[in-house]
């Protein structure tokens, strides 16, 4: 698990003439998003940052030990999109047993109630509308109803696969 990776945050636009970004934080608290630094991205940069105001960031590259802040716009142009990410080990625990990380899901054996294996959590997608896992071929919504027993220390997620949905193709019946 120390090897994975947890988006924190993503550089957004440049803000002003002098280098400063737009920050969006995937933390509880924004203001706290600097406390997780040095960050790295998905080229293996690293990069630590400070607020200046809501949501407006001084970013530096850390390179060879060294701070190389962003100059100005066009330097801060260059990193928006850039995805802001720490390790899973750089994480505090959960505050109650009941509570996870997505990212604690990847890797769990799927089973059915039954205690049918369907597989492992490959990967956990989450594109704003609700977390699904990936299990093999088979994709299913992260909500209580499809994974009702998520058993972190058991290694384990309890499965129950929405039923097939077939939608009649209408071209063909013309």
């Amino acid at each position: 698990m120390p090897d994975r990776r947890i988006l924190m945050g993503v550089i957004g636009r440049p803000h002003g003439v002098r280098g400063l970004v737009h920050v969006h934080s995937y933390t509880a608290d924004p203001a706290d998003l600097p406390e997780y630094g040095p960050f790295t991205d998905d080229r293996g940069r690293s990069f630590a940052l400070d607020w200046v105001s809501a949501g407006v960031a001084r970013v530096v590259e850390l390179v060879e030990g060294r701070e190389v802040p962003l100059r100005d716009r066009e330097a801060a142009q260059a990193l928006v999109n850039v995805r802001l990410y720490v390790t899973r080990d750089r994480l505090p625990p959960p505050e109650d047993a009941d509570e996870f990380y997505l990212a604690d899901l990847q890797g769990l054996r799927a089973i059915t109630p039954d205690g049918t294996e369907l597989g492992r959590v490959d990967v956990v997608h989450d594109y704003g509308g609700g977390a699904s896992l990936e299990i093999g071929r088979l994709i299913v919504p992260f909500t209580r109803a499809c994974v009702p027993v998520v058993d972190i220390v058991g290694g384990t997620v309890t499965v129950i696969p929405p039923a097939e949905v077939v939608v009649p193709d209408t071209e063909a019946a013309e």
